[in-house]
């Protein structure tokens, strides 16, 4: 894992927090448009999140959703009702359920959510979203996928972390509650196994003590360039063409190499504010 050094950058980024809209956020000297092309926003996903519902136009919080069926990974069960507009934000918010809920043979024991964009995004856009994570030992998340009609799935995740480490993650995990890490997976319905490409670098705090912009440019189908604050971190070469359109996936679930404490953990106990993911926007470029 390579650590991405301080730079007087990250000073002015968290001292301006209003950022433009009107241009993608990139450090000066970063954007990697050409010359003669400029960045045109694409309303359709891009969300400011003012007000006070979800704008069901962009986005759906049901799992089942346009035939998508995944209600989450047990024991986090994803439910709407978690999901929540205040302070210009999209807060989403994980709770231990009040009763255990059984579903298709599965035990739930916590509640999460999944936000999903009704428009799907396509090769050559930049992605970006300012998220901070939640503190709990679930996750906070910002990924693309193919829908569930076609034989070859690709997920092309922008951020996966989690906010707390539990005494029983995988050795391999450790560093989780402070990393920019991405992962570009391909599977084929009928055929077991993935196969997966991932990146990383270590984040300047851990993911839940200040808000990050997480970006990705779906540059070709055979590169995606990865920006953490504005600044290039690293490419991931897919492993076939990635061409189809993929939809936006804002997921706080639970993981098997994570898992939440048999007392709950954070999940249980924390503040509502520990327990919340907040996405301040969520921001979708094309190059005119």
């Amino acid at each position: 894992m390579i650590k991405l050094l301080s730079t007087p950058f990250f000073v002015i980024a968290l001292a301006l927090p209003c950022m433009a809209q009107n241009q993608p956020f990139f450090a000066e000297g970063q954007d990697p448009k050409p010359t003669d092309r400029v960045w045109q926003k694409i309303d359709d996903l891009s969300d400011e999140f003012e007000g006070s519902t979800l704008d069901t136009n962009k986005w759906s919080a049901d799992p089942g959703a346009k035939g998508w069926g995944w209600i989450g990974r047990p024991p986090g069960l994803f439910q709407p009702e978690n999901v929540r507009l205040q302070d210009g934000k999209m807060q989403v918010t994980v709770r231990k359920l009040d009763a255990p809920k059984v579903i298709n043979g599965h035990e739930f024991l916590y509640g999460g959510a999944i936000v999903r964009s009704i428009h799907p995004g396509q090769v050559g856009w930049y992605y970006e979203c300012r998220m901070k994570a939640n503190q709990t030992e679930m996750s906070s998340t910002f990924w693309l996928m193919t829908d569930d009609t076609v034989k070859e799935r690709q997920e092309l995740d922008i951020q996966e972390c989690v906010g707390r480490l539990s005494k029983e993650a995988a050795s391999w995990a450790r560093g989780w509650d402070q990393v920019f890490h991405s992962n570009l997976i391909k599977t084929t319905k009928g055929q077991p196994g993935k196969v997966q490409v991932q990146g990383s670098i270590e984040t300047e705090t851990k993911n839940w003590e200040r808000y990050y912009v997480y970006g990705a440019w779906w540059k070709s189908p055979h590169e995606i360039r990865y920006y953490l604050d504005g600044q290039y971190a690293y490419s991931l070469k897919p492993p076939a063409p990635w061409d189809q359109p993929k939809y936006y996936q804002m997921a706080i679930e639970t993981y098997d190499w994570n898992p939440v404490p048999e007392d709950g953990g954070l999940v249980a106990s924390g503040t509502r504010e520990e327990r919340t993911t907040q996405y301040d926007w969520v921001r979708t470029w094309k190059l005119r």
